[in-house]
Formats: C-alpha cells, structure tokens, sequence
C-alpha cells in the first residue's frame, strides 16, 4: 500500500472526526481514491483503525500521525494563499503535495515564520506544534497580531487569517493585502491603519487576523 494513499486516509478520518462525521460509511463516501476500502482495510491490518457499530477509531500511533499531516496541510495553505497568493485552486492541490514531503524541521521552520497561525484560510484550526508551545514562553515570532504592533509602527502584512473567508474580500476592498505595508494610526477606541492614502477603521476582531512584520 503506498504510503501517499494511507495519509489520505488519515487526514480524511481526521477532518471528518473534527467535523462529527466519524462514520464508515462518510469515509468511503468523501474518499478521493479509487479503491477506499482497500485503503481502509490496510489502515485495519496495520492496527492503525477499527471500526465499532459503523464509527472509526484511530490508534493513537494513527491519530499522532494525522494531526502531523493535516498540520503540514494547514500550514502549507497558509503559506501558499497568504504569502504567496496562489488562488484557492492552486493552494489545494499544491497543499496536498507538500503534506506529503515536508519534514518536521521544515514545518516548524514555515510554522515560525508565519508566526504560528491558529487558523488556515479557510478557518480550519491548524494543529499546534512543539515550535509553537516555545513560542509562549521563549521568543517573539517574527510575524505578530497586527493588534499587537504599538501606535505608529510601520509594518507589513504577511498573511490574513480570517475566521469568515468574506473578510479577505471586504479587506481586500482597501487595500490590506499581503504585501502591503501600513501604519497603526489609532489603537483606542477604535482600531484605525493608513494604508497608503487611506485610513481604515477595523474592528479589533479583524485586527487580530491580520498578522504582520516590522517594515
């Protein structure tokens, strides 16, 4: 069985547990193989899977290993649409290569450098990594909340997480893109950046979503 084929497995069962569709029956339904039972019952034979009264369990060995694939896919993401700008089509399947390759070490190294996002563009949690828990209490990530920039920084904004997708269009309206750099104009009461001519009045919800680095 290759490989590339189980962590498709994988990542569909935990994607469908996070979405409480632990069943069997979703599994060989959503699975973009050409064979999923034969994928399934490999994951069986290995004791990564079993099935009870038509739910899915993983091995703990299994769940470590999906949270590890469906981390490097998220991340990936991330980096693809809010860094690079791909369109959503590209970002998926260019995602679904690189979980594949990536190894730890890269990972963290991406992870870190988009200032351990919570979430992927598509609002998805992105599983947290040992880089991330050092960040709490070790270092200041190069990429930071625009929130927590102070008045009259300068900076530039690396990637938007937002949790509403519709954001990135209403934002995108003025201006705040990737790419772009501002100017914090205003933290109290209101949220207000200078972006370029304009001046832009954000909730501090969105704020937090947009994440930046010193210009």
């Amino acid at each position: 069985m290759e490989n590339e084929r189980i962590e498709e497995m994988l990542e569909l069962l935990w994607t469908l547990k996070e979405a409480g569709q632990d069943s069997l029956e979703a599994a060989l339904e959503k699975s973009e193989d050409e064979a999923p039972k034969e994928v399934f019952d490999a994951l069986v034979s290995q004791d990564l899977a079993t099935v009870r009264d038509g739910k899915v369990s993983l091995s703990s060995a299994a769940e470590k290993r999906a949270r590890e694939i469906v981390r490097r896919c998220r991340l990936a993401e991330t980096l693809l649409a809010q860094v690079l700008d791909l369109e959503d089509r590209d970002v998926r399947d260019t995602a679904c290569k690189f979980e594949h390759v990536l190894s730890s070490r890269v990972t963290e190294s991406i992870c870190t450098f988009l200032g351990h996002p919570p979430v992927c563009p598509h609002g998805k949690p992105i599983p947290r990594g040992p880089c991330c828990l050092r960040a709490e209490t070790q270092m200041r990530p190069l990429v930071s909340r625009l929130t927590d920039m102070d008045l009259g920084a300068e900076v530039s904004i690396v990637f938007i997480a937002p949790v509403q997708h519709e954001t990135l269009d209403r934002l995108g309206g003025f201006g705040v893109v990737p790419g772009r750099t501002l100017r914090v104009h205003q933290k109290r009461p209101s949220f207000v950046i200078q972006v370029g001519e304009t001046t832009v009045a954000l909730d501090e919800e969105i704020a937090r979503e947009i994440f930046v680095k010193n210009a």
